[in-house]
């Protein structure tokens, strides 16, 4: 059950979540608009992008310590504003170079957001802690969804661009004060049992007393260093689709900018469908483990399809199948490594979100150097590679999986899903 005094709260987080959708496909959706205004290229976007990574690769972790010793409030808030400030210069901003310290700046802010909101939304909701979280997902894609028909819209009435981030940035601010207002849950509250991950392995297996050779025994060399590149591979999908899935339907389908853009709302439609379909899937008929292996196959297609049907139609189809399959793979690598090593629950979520950060930072910089020295297509022929990557990990982790889980459980671990 939900507590009724937590709901104001948790109302004003998920606001933030939706505002982060717009936010975090923002800079794609207006390639055109802003390769002119900052006087750059694709490539110099892309870059723009990896800032924003590196500002969350490097405050990621003292934010996360911070934030459990200051408490949750100021963290949130400041993300608030420190988005609304992205939001608001980088329209106005009148050289690039200013725009990349507002990247930066956003990527901090990015770190704010997800070190404050998700300890708040298991301490409002300690009872239904999985419940609570895994809508954060659901609200990206709503906001993802509607960043691009608002941006339409401005375009076939001619109205600045600009307008499409200082919505966004106002709704973030008052938001800020909103929740600046608010009183927090109490920060010792614990999650209900079973709340926080999955079933774990026996004590002997948790602390090492069985042999090494073992073949039930968790490996972190195996199986943990595996989970730690799908924290790679799984992020570097979703980026190459939300940065350049529109540059992909004008340059290699030959799309309209406004029909480009719709991919974008098919993709996070499916993102969406995927989240509610996940929470009630996984509660009694598949484990986390054979989603992290399903859903990457079904995306393998997809890009396939994409890259084989050159049709407004086919990309329809594949856009969403692909935003199907490609929502929640990273969070439910986090259920499952909390799985194998149920003892240290921080200390691997940390090493996967480190991965992830570094997938943010440098694949943006990757296909921007790609497209400047080839076309569209090979960004989307890299996606495959890494699609493939991404199989041969999780059927590794599938097979040691059922080793160290022998026994036929039955219930599945809850999920936390995340953004990345």
């Amino acid at each position: 059950m939900m507590k009724r005094s937590s709901i104001p709260v948790a109302t004003g987080l998920y606001v933030n979540y939706l505002l982060f959708g717009m936010f975090n496909i923002m800079l794609a959706s207006h390639m055109s608009f802003l390769t002119e205004h900052l006087h750059t290229d694709q490539a110099g976007i892309s870059l723009l992008v990896s800032a924003m990574g590196f500002g969350r690769l490097f405050t990621l972790y003292i934010s996360g310590v911070l934030s459990d010793r200051y408490g949750r409030k100021p963290f949130i808030v400041a993300a608030g504003l420190l988005m609304a400030v992205f939001l608001v210069g980088i329209p106005l901003s009148p050289t690039f170079e200013m725009a990349m310290v507002l990247a930066v700046l956003a990527g901090v802010a990015n770190s704010f957001l997800d070190s404050g909101t998700y300890p708040a939304l298991i301490e409002a909701f300690p009872q239904s802690s999985g419940s609570a979280t895994v809508l954060v997902r659901g609200f990206i894609s709503i906001g993802a969804a509607f960043l691009p028909l608002m941006i339409i819209f401005f375009m076939n009435h001619d109205i600045f661009y600009g307008f499409s981030f200082f919505i966004p940035a106002l709704i973030f601010a008052l938001n800020a004060i909103y929740l600046f207002r608010m009183k927090f849950p109490d920060m010792r509250v614990q999650p209900a049992k079973g709340q926080s991950g999955g079933t774990s392995v026996s004590s002997a297996k948790q602390t090492g007393n069985l042999k090494a050779n073992d073949p039930s025994k968790p490996r972190f060399w195996q199986e943990g260093v595996c989970l730690i590149l799908l924290g790679f591979t799984g992020p570097t999908l979703l980026y190459i689709v939300q940065l350049w899935l529109p540059t992909f339907g004008q340059q290699f389908i030959g799309m309209t900018e406004s029909e480009s853009l719709r991919l974008l709302v098919y993709y996070n439609m499916g993102s969406l469908v995927s989240v509610f379909l996940l929470v009630i899937i996984l509660r009694k008929w598949v484990k986390p483990v054979h989603i992290i292996l399903i859903y990457p196959c079904i995306s393998l297609l997809a890009f396939g399809a994409l890259l084989l049907f050159k049709s407004g139609a086919a990309a329809i189809i594949c856009a969403s199948v692909i935003g199907f399959s490609i929502s929640g793979v990273l969070q439910l690598t986090l259920t499952v490594m909390s799985e194998f090593f149920s003892q240290r629950k921080g200390q691997i979520t940390g090493f996967i979100y480190t991965a992830t950060s570094l997938s943010y930072t440098l694949i943006p910089v990757f296909t921007g150097f790609l497209l400047k020295h080839s076309q569209i297509s090979s960004v989307f022929m890299l996606a495959i590679i890494v699609n493939a990557l991404g199989i041969s990990l999780a059927v590794f982790v599938n097979f040691r999986y059922s080793a160290v889980f022998p026994a036929k459980r039955e219930l599945s671990p809850q999920i936390v899903l995340d953004t990345k």
